[in-house]
């Protein structure tokens, strides 16, 4: 890994996916994806990395951002992956067990069953070779770190140690025949079932009891532990969180419903507000197309009335007219005739004076 990129996961641990402002990560740290005992620190997969039980890529997402995320987050609210968490680790450590009672069935199988007494004896020299190895172990880790002290009082112990592991071993060896103490009898781990000899030298244990897989088993073991003691009352608390969220989402939901219901009911006076305005508007527009219409045939009518009206008077005019023309003709007819009669009545007359004029002569 460059120095570049170092940086850069320091700086993801340290301030989580928005470390340069808005987080341009697609997966939260809720994400189901996400390794919740990986947030926690404890995932065996992490914890048991680069060891003779390696267990690979985990299955689910590890990201340091997310981490730092979640750390950050814990902080105004509850969200109980410690339970998963100690699920999880329960489901590996009762994996590694079984395995555990597997190898000793086999070495069981396979190596020569030793009486009650011998296998007391040779328990007590494991037992022995054990409080060595861890005790060596643990002066050479105080040693790096400088505690001078306390590494050499962890060796002072370990010499004593060592003085009952030699007498318990006389006893083993005394115990039984000198081709079968040879052999070499083996033992699982009951921490990280590995195997174990009971002619192993302190090197050798104190390699294994001081290595990362044995060291390893030991934190997820406690790490289980830790979270066995509060995982009932965790889940209680758990249980009432997420009533108390569900009956908040009801609240929540009853709240929406009642908005969406007075939304609905407003958008449907709305409606039917405008539906009575368009429909008044309708009837305003009908009122005065019919007003309109009204007034058209009243107007037609008055039209009409004024035509017949004009027309009446324009036929009495002609009717006068006629008349007038009627009489003016009759008075003109009867002025002749009475001209004509009046001519005739002189022409008679003046016949008559003639003939009387001429009877006297």
């Amino acid at each position: 890994m460059s120095a570049a990129e170092q940086m850069r996961a320091m700086l993801d641990q340290l301030m989580g996916t928005s470390r340069d402002g808005e987080s341009k990560l697609s997966v939260r740290f809720t994400d189901p994806k996400v390794c919740k005992s990986f947030l926690l620190g404890c995932c065996p997969n992490e914890i048991l990395a680069s060891t003779r039980m390696d267990l690979g890529t985990c299955s689910r997402i590890h990201d340091v951002a997310l981490r730092a995320d979640y750390e950050s987050a814990i902080k105004e609210k509850d969200y109980f992956y410690d339970i998963d968490a100690m699920e999880h680790l329960q489901s590996f450590i009762q994996d590694c067990d079984r395995k555990t009672e597997l190898a000793k069935r086999r070495l069981a199988e396979t190596q020569d069953e030793l009486s009650a007494e011998v296998a007391a004896k040779a328990n007590k020299v494991h037992e022995l070779a054990e409080q060595i190895g861890k005790k060596l172990a643990r002066a050479e880790e105080l040693g790096a770190d400088g505690l001078v002290e306390e590494s050499m009082k962890l060796m002072e112990e370990v010499e004593d140690i060592r003085k009952q592991k030699a007498l318990a071993e006389q006893e083993y060896r005394n115990s039984m025949p000198a081709s079968s103490y040879q052999q070499q009898k083996l033992r699982v781990c009951e921490v990280c079932s590995a195997y174990l000899g009971i002619h192993d030298n302190d090197r050798r244990l104190a390699d294994h009891f001081g290595g990362k897989l044995h060291l390893g088993f030991i934190k997820i073991r406690e790490n289980l532990a830790e979270l066995r003691k509060t995982v009932e009352e965790r889940r209680e608390e758990r249980r009432k969180a997420r009533e108390a969220e569900l009956n908040e989402r009801r609240r929540g939901s009853r709240d929406r419903d009642r908005s969406r219901s007075r939304e609905r009911r407003r958008r449907s006076r709305s409606r039917d507000w405008e539906r009575d305005r368009d429909r008044d508007r309708d009837r305003d527009r009908s009122s005065r197309r019919r007003s309109r219409s009204r007034s058209r045939d009243r107007d037609r009518d008055r039209r009409r009335y004024r035509d017949r009206s004009s027309e009446r008077r324009r036929d009495r005019s002609r009717d006068r007219d006629r008349d007038r023309d009627r009489r003016r003709r009759r008075d003109s007819r009867d002025r002749d005739r009475e001209r004509d009669r009046r001519s005739e009545r002189r022409s008679a007359s003046a016949s008559n004076g003639r003939g009387d004029s001429a009877s006297r002569d």
